[in-house]
């Protein structure tokens, strides 16, 4: 992604530096994760600076901003119309935009990548800014399934470098996955842990493994609904139902398949098998090889599992 415009070339101290409370965040990506992320961020009182590559993507991201926060508003005072406007005005009031990551990161004190799960294009985005943020400034991916010791190895700051794993929506769901890899300091994960509860949420602490610990355990599961369709043992309607009515699961597995889309499960699963090729939990599945290949990613497009209106 073409966040930089021009480059400036600074050294940077490998000694640690002592992290306050994170008051500025820059998050990179201004799509669902990272609008959702900011949100919740101006929300608690951060300063937060919203950075993709177009204004247009920006001004789309801030209107979705505006249409959570009004709804947030209109439950928060049902009764109080003027307190809702004044709200909705301070928490608008803490997010800035720009389409210049090289300015955004020069006085911030976390940067958020929330962009695509492609690890060369956050490798190629953190190794620019890593020149250009100040020595104190914590780094941290929001990736769901790409190791953030991969991630980090394109910067100077390892022991400054974590992951931050929110989950979607995020103004709704309340966890967050800490990441922390073998040389990520206990300063920076302490950072990142209160952080996250200073956003209202509950942080869990990971290690550096595939899919962390929701998604190590989730995606798997998933897989195996599938193959248990595909070896005729359920249809996916009965998959789907059991699920719900016998594990108490808000949605079936090919539901929340569809939910989460058909595209996004199957590059997690080809990540996963080619780092481990010989685990049967990261078998491939022809049954969703060819949904993908047809362009059914699930409710995105209309079809997957199911197709919708």
């Amino acid at each position: 992604m073409a966040f930089f415009t021009h480059h400036i070339c600074r050294g940077l101290s490998s000694s640690a530096v002592r992290n306050a409370a994170i008051k500025h965040v820059t998050i990179i990506g201004a799509g669902q994760m990272g609008a959702g992320i900011a949100q919740v961020a101006a929300a608690t009182g951060h300063s937060v600076t919203l950075v993709d590559t177009s204004e247009d993507i920006l001004k789309k991201s801030i209107k979705g901003i505006e249409g959570s926060l009004k709804r947030v508003a209109k439950k928060k005072f049902a009764d109080k119309p003027e307190a809702a406007v004044e709200f909705l005005q301070k928490v608008l009031q803490n997010v800035s935009i720009s389409t210049d990551a090289a300015s955004a990161v020069g006085a911030t004190d976390l940067v958020l990548e929330a962009i695509v799960e492609n690890i060369k294009v956050k490798q190629d985005l953190f190794g620019g800014l890593d020149k250009l943020a100040p020595a104190h400034t914590i780094f941290a991916s929001n990736t769901s399934s790409l190791p953030i010791g991969d991630i980090a190895s394109s910067t100077n700051r390892l022991d400054r470098f974590g992951g931050l794993h929110f989950f979607n929506p995020v103004p709704v769901m309340k966890l967050v996955e800490v990441i922390g890899t073998s040389a990520t300091s206990q300063e920076t994960f302490d950072s990142l842990l209160n952080f996250s509860k200073a956003l209202g949420k509950t942080p869990v602490s990971c290690k550096d493994t595939p899919g962390f610990i929701v998604n190590r355990l989730l995606v798997p599961y998933m897989m195996e609904a599938i193959r248990l369709h595909e070896r005729g043992h359920g249809s996916k309607e009965d998959i789907d139902i059991a699920m719900k009515l016998g594990a108490g699961y808000p949605m079936g597995p090919f539901e929340l398949l569809d939910y989460v889309g058909l595209d996004t499960a199957k590059f997690i699963m080809d990540g996963w098998s080619a780092m481990d090729p010989g685990n049967p939990l990261f078998a491939q599945s022809e049954m969703l090889n060819k949904l993908v290949a047809e362009g059914k990613y699930g409710k995105k497009t209309g079809e997957g599992f199911y197709k919708y209106k």
